[in-house]
């Protein structure tokens, strides 16, 4: 007995030795790129995934070289961290890599992968995709919300100047924001704030957004190991998710039914003409000429993905402020371009972010160094590719170091500086793969020119009406938390005091002149 124990000891060790050296030699065979030694049995490289994850795949990316194959379990996995190895993704095989993979997140939160978001390449994406980018995102439709995001940033200015050399949480002031911008042109309400339309369904929207946003952080081993599935692991996860969803569907279900209602009963010409209209209404306008391409669901997808991104804005904001809190120099000079293209006498609109190529520059150096989703939305390749001459087969999932390629030193010079003048030429075609916050190709981020605006208008109207400094000496903590997004790990406070023009953007404002 004692021999027999004693020959086991002795065959697994050299078992899995044996095991490990043949899938690297099979590994090599097949001209696979290069991967970490060794992948381990069942887990394969996930023990190597420390958080933040983008930081941990960008030191796997420094060891092994810009292309690098992991095996997360039973998924195999490419990891691309430089400019033109994207790009070769992003456009060669565009097509092939515009799959999503099927995980519990897209399950519960994607409507079983038929968003526009989760959505594999196909008839449904297309159909999304269209309705997105004609009727609810094209430039038309914009501007023609455009005056409830002046009337948002304007109630915002207002609030602020009560605030006057106070310190002002403005983590909570963009976000808030942020969210009230986004619904008011979704459904026409506010739900932050003290300003609510309906107490009690702002409560439960902020509760269930609380919800999923918490939710949509956690990692599931189950979409790496099938078998923690099978065995129930992921069901508590999986039950939170769906009953959240289905809160989130409810609501915006209440929310249609309640437009469906108006619609019935509304007279007033200025709403019929277009000029106030929700994107709810336009989409249920377009339900009665083509019920099946606009149906409830698809409705709600829409307008659910689109809440989904909006805490992004308001994180590019807080960052935004806190940059320019730590460089008052830089902050002055943005402050010298509006004065002078902009003037005195008027608000900043958005319109006038053509002629503010600085402030696109500290947005743009922004989204470089902090941008708002690190690692891309991952792709799955539909058929087998190349990518940096190395094979890539079929079903690999994709992720995209955004992070790592924004600060490459062989791309960036200096790259942990902020430097909004590295942006003078952004509209040169050198930046395209090494800048892409948003993602690029076909699925890139359908909101990007929404964001943009939003981000500007704000950040404008700030540096405009107010004069900025830290609460104490101490430059502001630039840590970053940990998340599928990039948020600050402190929230940023900040003081302000209103300039001398500002009675001339808001009359009755008694302005404190700033010394």
């Amino acid at each position: 007995m004692a021999m027999a124990m004693g020959a086991l000891f002795l065959y697994i060790p050299l078992f899995l030795v044996l095991y490990l050296l043949t899938k690297h030699f099979l590994h090599n065979i097949r001209n696979l790129p290069p991967t970490p030694f060794p992948s381990l049995p069942i887990l394969g490289h996930l023990h190597l995934l420390n958080k933040p994850i983008y930081r941990a795949l960008y030191n796997i990316s420094n060891r092994y070289g810009p292309v690098v194959f992991l095996r997360l379990g039973s998924r195999s996995v490419l990891i691309v961290s430089s400019a033109s190895a994207a790009e070769e993704c992003l456009t060669k095989n565009d097509i092939i890599f515009a799959n999503r993979p099927r995980l519990l997140l897209s399950k519960c939160f994607g409507y079983n992968n038929t968003n526009l978001v989760w959505s594999s390449y196909g008839d449904i994406w297309r159909n999304l995709r269209r309705i997105c980018t004609v009727e609810i995102l094209s430039t038309h439709r914009l501007h023609m919300l455009s005056v409830v995001r002046f009337e948002e940033v304007r109630s915002l200015i207002q609030r602020l100047l009560k605030r006057e050399n106070q310190v002002v949480n403005m983590k909570h002031v963009f976000f808030d924001l942020s969210f009230n911008l986004m619904l008011r042109m979704i459904v026409g309400k506010r739900f932050y704030g003290d300003d609510v339309d309906d107490v009690e369904e702002a409560k439960l929207f902020r509760e269930l957004q609380a919800k999923s946003s918490h939710l949509s952080g956690k990692s599931n081993m189950g979409d790496f190991i099938p078998l923690m599935s099978w065995l129930g692991f992921d069901s508590t996860l999986e039950k939170e998710m769906m009953d959240c969803q289905n809160g989130r569907d409810a609501l915006m279900q209440s929310l249609i039914e309640q437009h469906r209602r108006r619609r019935i009963v509304e007279i007033d010409d200025s709403f019929r003409d277009g000029r106030k209209k929700t994107l709810i209404e336009v989409l249920l306008e377009l339900q009665e000429s083509e019920p099946e391409q606009y149906n409830d669901e698809t409705i709600r997808g829409l307008m659910l993905m689109l809440v989904a991104g909006t805490e992004t804005s308001g994180s590019i904001m807080e960052w935004a402020l806190s940059l320019l809190l730590n460089h008052p120099e830089i902050l002055k000079k943005a402050q010298i371009e509006i004065d002078n293209q902009v003037g005195n006498q008027r608000p900043i609109e958005e319109s006038d972010m053509a002629r503010l190529p600085y402030l696109r520059g500290i947005i743009n150096e922004t989204l470089r160094m902090y941008p708002p989703a690190p690692l891309l939305v991952p792709h799955e390749s539909s058929q087998d590719c190349s990518v940096g001459g190395y094979h890539v087969p079929r079903g690999t999932m994709l992720y995209i170091n955004i992070w790592a390629i924004q600060n490459d030193p062989k791309i960036w010079a200096h790259p942990k500086e902020f430097d909004p003048d590295r942006f003078n030429d952004v509209e040169s075609e050198k930046y395209k793969f090494n800048l892409m916050p948003f993602g690029l190709g076909r699925r890139g981020c359908p909101g990007e020119g929404l964001g943009l605006r939003m981000i500007g208008l704000v950040l404008g109207s700030l540096i405009q009406c107010f004069e900025w400094e830290r609460p104490t000496e101490e430059l502001v903590d630039l840590t970053e938390g940990i998340a599928i997004t990039m948020p600050k790990a402190q929230n940023l406070h900040a003081k302000c005091r209103p300039r001398p023009m500002i009675v001339n953007i808001l009359p009755q404002a008694k302005s404190s002149p700033a010394r």
